[in-house]
């Protein structure tokens, strides 16, 4: 692919990413459903991976491959803190839970932290992206 179409690619990948968290924080502002804001969170958190694995040239299909290339090209090799793929796997693993296997509804508190910890992961690898931009 080239460059210019990798860079719309990310420019796109991080507005999902901010319009998934402004969703979520719309919902849980209005009292939307626990699973509605954790989704958004969620996917907010997703899209904004997909912009930087843009970068590698390699997109994984599955959401559990950008989880873990997430975590083999950024996480283990120190560029973003431990507690990102942290937060990461554990929206992912309540999006899972909410979403297919509901067995205790969610709080709206532990929907409103996870929320809290997508705007910390989206805004880390937006700020990452921009600063990579600037230096090439």
């Amino acid at each position: 692919m080239k460059a210019e179409h990798v860079e719309i690619l990310i420019k796109h990948r991080l507005e999902q990413a901010k319009d998934a968290v402004n969703d979520a924080r719309i919902l849980l502002d209005h009292q939307g459903s626990p699973q509605s804001v954790v989704n958004r969170s969620y996917y907010g958190m997703f899209y904004a991976a997909l912009a930087l694995l843009q970068k590698l040239g390699s997109v994984p299909s599955k959401h559990t491959g950008v989880i873990s290339t997430f975590d083999r090209e950024f996480s283990r090799k120190n560029v973003f803190p431990k507690e990102l793929s942290k937060s990461f796997h554990k929206a992912f693993d309540l999006r899972q839970t909410s979403d297919y296997k509901v067995i205790n509804p969610l709080s709206m508190k532990k929907a409103e932290g996870i929320l809290d910890e997508a705007i910390v992961f989206v805004n880390a690898v937006r700020d990452y992206l921009l600063q990579d931009k600037h230096q090439e």
